[in-house]
């Protein structure tokens, strides 16, 4: 037996015949390993077998005993089918009076009985002797994303090593780097939980790490204030005031338990127990439960047994003696007297009667027997009790039994037994007792603070569904649509996700504070929430879209949550100073508390459906206790062994609970409290607990019906004769029909907080008074208010975020209106009239206008302003009003459009805040925090009149409506109310809301005007606003564009101006106006914005954007966008725009080139690519036909070339550091640029002469323009954008700060445009005219020649590298010097993997794992694409062209087979299809028939077949780990492959002999091509193409890099694909396919027919007389160059040997067949050894490039090239070498190509 509290596993309580299972048996089942200490090699054969012997005698067979037969217990005869489980395995209950057969459906249990075979292995012991749950080990296998822990279970490969063991042998924890685990921020406190809390919340009250670990050791004293129902430990720790002297410690060191006077004894009513003296009562229930509750424990003291009728009692058998409920036991009647001693002290085997046969004339009614006293006795059988009369018997009404109920659910008496039955959805198991629920096995789900998990009931096994959290607390699940539903009070948002942690949303985020508890009704499609912050009870659809308070006053604390859809009834618990659990309809009505005595800490709370009973967990008093619904029958389940319980759920006949305490999840039968055990422990932080099952959300009727009650919004269950009840939004009435909302609300209080905006109706009675956040994302610091009733719309500023937004009432179409150059927006009003926004800043000192969309943004004051707070306009007079609280604290009035400035009132004020106006009295209010008072004067400003002048200690926003002044208070944290007229009747609306600030109230009364911008804007272009009469308005321009002389249009925009790039914007300022403001361009959120330019013919602007990799255009209004290049960009720091040549020019620091380009974006070429290290700026003379650019690099520089690249010359190259911006000077023939290292500015003339510094100590410059006689700069360290005289730097000013992340700068200017060199026509150039100082040259785009003409180029190039990249396709010119990969604008690339082509086509193919389709693109036109097989493909991966045939073969990965068609993708045929496991590479070799294959599957393979399949052979089978790539030198008849394990490059002849490792080292090669002398492939790890020598592998160099996805590569050009055969001509006559063969060729037709009649016979055979033998390979094979023996002869002799087709069709062999020659030489043994290399050892590798043999001294190369010069090369050991190690096989490989 193990020790105390520790608990074997399930499956191991019961008994063996001979032994206790589970001990000595090698594993350890105890925590301690008790159960395998001193386990000696006799004790099972010698004790245990010793132990059933002594057993077997001790129960020989007679008529009273009988002795199981597995577990080996005795016992008595007529136990035998009695209907309980007397042997331990159920035996003695199976074949009762008849036969049992199990059926099909059915699984025999070892002891007899029969359950279902869907319950075999679902981890419940049904047979009750665990047959059904042995032998159940199964083996899974994980899938590629999946990690596989050492118990077989399989968990996500993302949680492999991320600090958390997800394994439940924390296997996925084992093997991992050392990762520091996260620590807080500064500033920041660490709480025993991973969360990290401000150091300010430290020791403040509060439990803001939801621990308590933050209030833990505190100074006495330290921290906040306690509510007012609380009592504050010394420790900081808050306990309801009602803990302070209950008997109990509370606090850490127990002061809430000092200093109490002596209770008075209370009167306790009829259902409670006093505690004697202590003056406490308790339930009666809790009286002789075993658990003292009364301080000194009296309730537990003279207690009497309480036993069932069917029960005998043990304890003293003296009547006057007492016992402990404790040493109390009741024991089944017929286990009295049956030999074996019972009860603790034997009582029941003593003066036990003797049964006898009844004599005539007995008048027992059942049985007779013989008292101990020797008198005559009556007793009765099983299931009857004596009467009164102690001879006849009654009837046991066993389904009365409390304390030990024989059913877990229904129960039906009958005379002397009872039947048990289940609900719907439950089925009764095999003991007829106990009910079993049908479905899926079941599992819980609970809450464990930074996961949720999924657990089994009876292993430790679990899954995380959910990783990453931060606080979750509550949770609940919808088992048909498959949802979970969670709350985190670290985000104060609930959330919702599928089952499978999938599809994580938001569902409430708004208007939360504590969310604790969470109930989801599975009928009505409802969730129910707790909220302990806002003290409320909430309702929304599982969407979050509607919303609706179930109950808000009279709570305090409320936690737990359940909901019975079928009863339409919701319970929750309320642990706040008068805790109690409380019942309502599930509208909200019908509400009231159903227990509320003796509570102190109600956490968790469940519903049992099958017994219509509610469970909660009492943390405080350590308690489960259980009800009805109506809170009757209240009853203890469990006190024992509980510690801090919080959370729990129910399931069949168990509840299940978590405890903060022991950080573990244990449960407890229902009913008895019996059978505590913890089923899961060592967790994280357990919250909220569920058993996941469909019987826990059985079905019931929908109150709602299947139209949601005809409701328009919410509908809600009750229990009302209509059965539901139709609900709206806050503010909205509903119609008079009972079911549709109204469409617009009534009137509403709008109040802000800082991180919310609440809306209360006003007019309603008190209890419906309440306030609800309006569901609005991402307010950090809201502060004014403004709204619009026409749209329904509310506008808000924002000081954190420095934006102001917009939205609909109900939180809808929520957008930023205005988010640039704001820095404290503190006051916003509303133009109804016009529909204009206004707006203060106290930051920029500024009072602005815009359209309520943030359009047509507008200045209107911005002089002699200190710190603007408040804003109100009146469009009746035209004026608007603003209070200043700077300096000078004053009011001051202004025309709506800036006109007639005044200041309005001037004295007497300190901090004016809220301003509103009383249209009705025109009357002027506003609110001093300074004066604490609230005033009002004419608008006039005269009569100023004090309204309240006292008791306000801090007013801020203010609002008037009709008879009503509301103003919010930030000491009192509340909101205000008073007759406006008279300050009287001062009325709290509400209290305790932190964070105030601005108030409005919403209504549809304002005031109609009609003004001269009602009809046709006034006439304005732009904006039209209001102003006093008599002119009544005034036309106005945006920021930065001047009015016409008309005073009516606008200008399209400022006619000089700077522009500059900001990262994540792109700004103008303009140099038109008086003021200088910058203006952000109207353009999509950029990332990285760092260059930019102008073309000045058309205004669009150009920039990079280097976290995009792009270079895009816009106009300047920000339509039009257009991304100009997206591919081949890596860092594109500086660029230009040829304003007059229209080109644009840009620096590529990434790629080290400068490249040029049509303003489209076409004819893209690269300019300079060769030593350039860093470039970066770069400018234009275009005047001169010159270009500038900066480099950075080590080796820092200032260049000059002519535009078109040529001439090109170092300008500065000393005293640089970072040479960053670059700006020219046209007029006074000077370039300029600033060193970000030196921290200058600098000047030289165009040449690089007279170098000048103009500024010294700019801290770090970067963007850089020269504007008339100034210079300006951006400056990264400062922020700020910079002007200063150009000459000497003098008149330094700074012309706007405050701006993290300024990059580019350039002017925008009238300019006289010099005529376009290349004139109207082009300079008659076919691609590009480039200016030059002495007019223009035509060039190429980047791979293509000029032809002689010098005016056009041959595109595309004669010969270059293909290459596919997964999103696009690129090439490689090799007819040009650069080698400059270039991307092929080729539409709908998803994922290319191979690619081919067909010269005399002119065509590219490609395959698209994505798509699954194979295309072709025109090489002339290549946005003209065809697919051509586009159905049965899975992965296609390899592929090749046979020009000659004009077939296109692949490969099918997922398919594992290989297949050809034509090129137009007709005549689909299936040539290889068995003994494929991954084929991947195709190559090809027309002329001689033959197909090469790579196969990189268990058994990784090269093979070649003939072009229809046949004679398949493997031609390379050992040493190889992924052969990826393959190609062919059809000149040298020799084969290459690339082997991604090996990390190699290899060749062989085309039979796979004389193998050579041509490149040993290539870090993860994929593709490869052979063009000329040398091979070319594709580097995964390296992203990059490279090249060496074919023969050698040597001159090894990198092509391209920086080529994300590079996968297949070939060489295109017109000599790879030359030859003939006769499939050439007519198809070879042929009507489908036709494959050429070495001596002749076939006709095949498609596996599926099409509508033209196949023939494998050709129509005309074609002759081969004119094609070449290509059988003789004699012309073919290269000189062979006979290695220096050292004066040893030797002859070289090319010896014929024929072959039989070098292996039969379909041969299985994997040896490789013989060719039909060899090369033998002759001399000092070589003869014979080179013929066994060649014919009998084929698969050995030679490595031409080490200096060790791989097998043998007897081993040399043939091939030529290998051998070096002088008597070295005669060793043959050097040419030889084992491979390098293997590459770990966990490689890119093993993703699955489609991941791309």
């Amino acid at each position: 037996m193990c020790k105390p509290g520790h608990t074997p596993g399930l499956g191991q309580l019961h008994l063996h015949s001979r032994a206790v299972v589970g001990a000595c048996d090698g594993d350890a089942d105890c925590a301690d390993d008790e159960d395998e200490l001193e386990c000696g090699e006799d004790d099972e054969d010698g004790a245990a077998a010793a132990a059933a012997a002594e057993l077997e005698a001790a129960c020989l067979p007679s008529e009273d005993n009988a002795l199981c037969p597995r577990t080996g217990k005795c016992i008595k005869q007529d136990w035998i089918c009695d209907g309980e489980d007397d042997c331990g395995d159920f035996s003695d209950e199976t074949r009762c009076g008849f036969e049992m057969n199990c059926t099909a459906d059915e699984f025999q249990c070892d002891n007899g009985l029969c359950v279902r075979r869907s319950w075999r292995c679902d981890g419940e012991n049904d047979c009750k002797d665990y047959s059904d749950e042995q032998n159940c080990t199964r083996k899974m296998s994980c899938a590629d994303n999946e990690f596989q822990c050492s118990d077989g279970s399989c968990i996500s490969l993302t949680w492999k090593c991320d600090l958390e063991p997800d394994c439940s042998d924390a296997s996925d924890e084992q093997e991992c780097a050392e990762v520091a685990a996260p620590a807080c921020g500064e500033g920041e406190f660490q709480c025993a939980s991973p969360r990290c809390v401000r150091h300010e919340f430290r020791c403040d009250g509060d439990d803001d790490c939801g621990d308590w670990s933050d209030e833990d050791d505190c100074p006495r004293g330290a921290g906040g204030s306690c509510g007012a129902a609380d009592f504050r430990c010394d420790g900081g720790k808050c306990i309801s005031e009602m803990w302070r002297c209950d008997g109990e410690k509370d606090c850490d060191q127990g002061e809430d338990e000092e200093g109490c006077a002596e209770k008075e004894p209370r009167t306790c009513t009829p259902e409670e127990f006093s505690c004697g003296t202590a003056g406490s009562c308790i339930p009666k229930t809790w009286v002789c439960d075993g658990v003292q509750d009364c301080s000194q424990g009296e309730d537990e003291s003279s207690c009497e047994a309480q036993c069932e009728k069917s029960q005998f009692r043990c304890g003293s058998l003296n009547n006057n003696e007492t016992t402990s409920r404790s040493v109390v036991t009741c024991i089944g009647k017929k286990h009295v007297c049956d030999g074996k001693k019972d009860c603790p002290k034997g009582e029941d085997e003593k003066n036990c009667p003797r049964k006898k046969d009844c004599e005539p004339g007995s008048k027992c009614q059942q049985d007779c027997v013989t008292l101990p006293d020797g008198s005559d006795g009556c007793s009765c059988h099983q299931g009857f009790a004596l009467n009164s009369d102690n001879y006849s018997c009654h009837d046991v009404n066993e389904c009365l039994f409390e304390t030990d109920p024989v059913c877990s659910q229904t129960c039906n008496n009958t005379v002397g037994s009872f039947t048990c039955g289940c609900m719907t959805g439950y089925v009764l198991r095999p003991d007829g007792r106990t009910c079993k629920a049908l479905g899926a096995a079941p599992t819980l789900l609970f809450a464990n603070r930074i996961d949720i998990r999924q657990v089994s009931l009876n292993s430790v096994k679990y899954t995380a569904l959910l990783k990453g959290l931060h606080n979750a607390i509550a949770l609940d699940y919808h088992y048909r649509e498959g949802l979970i539903f969670w709350s985190d009070v670290s985000m104060d948002v609930i959330k919702r996700a599928s089952l499978n942690g999938s599809g994580s949303v938001d569902i409430i985020r708004w208007g939360l504070e504590s969310p604790g508890g969470i109930a989801v009704d599975w009928i009505h499609n409802l969730m129910f929430w707790t909220d302990s912050g806002t003290s409320r009870v909430e309702v929304a659809s599982l969407d979050g879209v509607h919303r609706y308070i179930v109950a808000s006053s009279d709570l305090d604390k409320p936690r737990a949550i359940v909901v019975h859809p079928g009863e339409a009834l919701i319970f929750w618990t309320d642990w706040g100073p008068n805790p109690k659990i409380e019942q309502a309809e599930m509208d909200g009505s019908n509400r009231k508390a159903i227990i509320t005595e003796f509570l102190f800490w109600p956490n968790g709370l469940c519903i049992d459906y099958t017994t219509s009973r509610i469970y909660w967990a009492d943390a405080k008093h350590h308690v489960i206790e259980t009800a009805k619904f109506d809170g009757s029958d209240r009853k203890k389940v469990l006190s024992k062994g509980l510690h801090h319980p919080f959370a729990l759920t129910l399931f069949e006949d168990a509840i299940y609970w978590t405890d903060w305490h022991t950080k573990s999840i244990q449960t407890a039968n229902k009913v008895t409290g019996m059978g505590l055990r913890t089923i899961h422990s060592r967790l994280h932080f357990p919250m909220d607990i569920h058993s996941y099952h469909p019987q826990r959300q059985p079905l019931y009727q929908n109150r709602c019906g299947s139209n949601n009650g005809g409701c328009s919004h919410m509908c809600l269950p009750n229990r009302s004769p209509a059965r539901f009840q139709c609900v709206c939004p806050m503010g909205i009435k509903l119609h008079s029909n009972g079911k549709t909302c109204e469409s617009t609300p009534e009137k509403l209080l709008l109040f802000a907080r800082k991180k919310d905006l609440r809306v209360r109706q006003l007019g309603v009675s008190p209890e419906k008074a309440v306030d609800m956040a309006i569901p609005l994302d991402g307010i950090q610091s809201a502060v004014a208010l403004a709204w619009d009733s026409d749209t329904d719309s509310i506008f808000w500023t924002d000081v954190e975020g420095d934006i102001i937004s917009r939205a609909n009432l109900n939180g809808s179409n929520e957008r930023v209106i205005i988010s640039s150059n704001l820095e404290s927006p503190a006051g916003l009003a509303v133009d109804w009239v016009t529909k204009k926004l206004y707006w203060t800043d106290a930051g920029t000192n500024r009072v602005e206008v815009s359209n309520l969309d943030g359009s047509m943004r507008a200045l209107l004051v911005w002089e002699g302003l200190d710190k603007p707070r408040d804003i109100v306009v009146d469009p009746i007079g035209g004026y608007m009003y603003w209070s200043d609280w700077g300096h000078v604290p004053k009011i001051e009035r202004a025309g709506m459009d800036g006109s007639q400035r005044a200041p309005l009132i001037m004295q007497r004020l300190v901090w004016p805040n809220g301003l509103a106006i009383d249209h009705e009295q025109a009357h002027l209010y506003w609110a001093d925090g300074g004066t604490k008072a609230i005033e009002f004067a004419s608008l006039d400003g005269s009569g100023r009149t004090t309204l309240i002048g006292t008791d306000l200690p801090h007013p801020f926003g203010l609002a008037v409506f009709e008879d009503k002044i509301y103003w919010t208070d930030w000491n009192t944290t509340s909101i205000h109310m008073a007759d406006k007229l008279t300050g009287k009747n001062k009325t709290v609306i509400r209290s305790g809301i932190s964070g105030l600030m601005d108030v409005r109230v919403f209504h549809h009364g304002r005031v109609p005007v009609h003004t001269n911008c009602s009809s046709r804007n006034g006439g304005c272009s732009h904006l039209c606003l209001l102003a006093p009469k008599p002119r009544g308005y005034s036309c106005a321009c945006p920021i930065g564009i001047q009015l016409g002389k008309n005073l009516k249009t606008c200008a399209p925009g400022p006619t000089n101006s700077l522009i500059f790039a900001h990262r994540v914007d792109i700004r103008q300022i303009s140099l038109d106006v008086s003021y200088t403001v910058d203006v952000v361009l109207p353009l999509p959120p950029l990332k990285n914005a760092i260059a930019v330019d102008v073309d000045r013919k058309t205004g669009e602007i150009y920039w990079t954007d280097t976290a995009e990799d792009v270079i895009q255009k816009a106009t300047p209004d920000g339509k039009n966008i257009e991304t100009v290049i997206v591919d081949g960009l890596e860092t594109a720091d500086g660029i230009v725009v040829d304003s007059t040549g229209r080109k644009i020019y840009w620096t590529d620091k990434g790629r080290k080139s400068i490249e040029v380009a049509e303003l489209d974006g076409q004819n893209r070429k690269v300019l300079v690519w060769m030593d350039l290290e860093s470039p970066r700026a770069i400018t234009l003379h275009y005047h001169l036909g010159l270009m500038y650019w900066s480099d950075w690099g080590k080796n820092a520089r200032i260049e000059q070339a002519h535009m078109d690249g040529k001439n090109r010359t170092i300008l500065v190259s000393e005293n640089l550091g970072w040479p960053n911006g670059l700006a020219i000077d046209r007029p006074a023939g000077r370039i300029y640029w600033c060193d970000g290292k030196r921290k200058t500015i600098e000047s030289t003339d165009l040449s690089g002469h007279d170098r000048h510094v103009i500024v010294t100590e700019v801290p770090h410059p970067y963007g850089l323009v020269i504007v008339g006689s100034h210079v300006y700069w951006t400056d990264w360290h400062t922020e700020a954008l910079h002007r200063a005289d150009k000459r000497n730097g003098s008149e330094s000013i700074v012309i706007r700060d405050k701006l993290e992340g300024l990059m580019d700068i350039r002017s925008v200017q009238v300019d006289n445009f010099m005529e376009n060199a290349c004139g109207p026509n082009n300079g008659g150039c076919s691609h590009l005219c480039l200016r030059r100082p002495d007019g223009f040259s035509c060039a190429c785009p980047t791979g293509t020649l000029l032809r002689e003409d010098d005016r056009t180029c041959s595109t595309p190039p004669s010969k270059y590298l293909l290459f596919a990249t997964r999103s696009t396709l690129a090439r490689v010119s090799l007819d040009t010097p650069e080698l400059w990969d270039v991307t092929l604008p080729i539409p709908e690339v998803h994922n290319a993997i191979a690619v081919d082509f067909h010269w005399g086509r002119q065509k590219v193919y490609y395959t698209d794992v994505h798509l699954d389709i194979i295309r072709s693109v025109d090489m002339h036109n290549l946005s003209h694409t065809e697919v051509i097989v586009s159905s049965n493909l899975t992965t296609p991966d390899g592929l090749a062209v046979d020009w000659i045939a004009d077939n296109i073969y692949w490969t099918d990965a997922g398919r594992k087979v290989l297949e050809v068609a034509r090129l137009d993708g007709t005549s689909r045929k299936t040539v290889i299809w068995e003994g494929l496991d991954e084929p991947r590479a195709l190559a090809i070799f027309p002329r001689k028939g033959f197909l090469y294959w790579t196969d990189w599957g268990d058994n990784p393979k090269i093979e070649r077949s003939m072009l229809d399949g046949t004679s398949r052979t493997v031609v390379i089978s050992t040493d190889l780990g992924f052969p990826n790539g393959l190609a062919l030198d059809y000149e040298a008849r020799r084969l290459y492959w690339v082997d991604a394990l090996r990390d190699r490059i290899e060749t062989s002849d085309l039979y796979g002999l004389n193998r050579v490792q041509l490149v040993p080292e290539a870090t993860h090669p994929f593709g490869l091509t052979q063009y000329g002398d040398h091979i070319y492939w594709t580097d995964w790890y390296k992203k990059s193409v490279e090249r060496a020598d074919k023969r050698t592998g040597k001159d090894r160099i990198v092509i391209r890099t920086d080529l994300d996805g590079v996968m297949e590569i070939r060489a295109v050009a017109e000599g790879r694909q030359m030859g003939w055969t006769p499939c050439a001509v007519n198809n070879g006559g042929c009507s489908h396919l036709c494959f050429y063969r070495p001596k002749g060729y076939v006709c095949a037709c498609p596996d599926i027919p099409d509508e033209r009649q196949c023939s494998i016979e050709p129509s005309v055979r074609v002759p081969n007389t004119n094609a070449i033998d290509y059988d003789n390979d004699t012309e073919f094979l290269p000189p062979v160059t006979p290695p220096d023996m050292g004066g040893a002869t030797h002859t070289v002799e090319i010896v014929d040997m024929p072959t039989d087709d070098y292996k039969s069709k379909n041969s299985k062999s994997d040896g490789v067949g013989i060719p039909s020659h060899i090369i033998i030489i002759t001399g000092v043994l070589l003869s014979l050894l080179i013929i066994a290399t060649m014919t009998m050892i084929p698969d050995r590798v030679y490595n031409i490039h080490d200096d060790k043999q791989v097998t043998g001294p007897e081993v040399v190369s043939l091939i030529p090239g290998v051998m070096a010069s002088g008597n070295e090369a005669a060793t043959p050991e050097r040419v030889a070498t084992p491979p390098p190690p293997p590459t770990p096989p966990q490689r890119l490989d093993s993703i699955n190509l489609k991941a791309g």
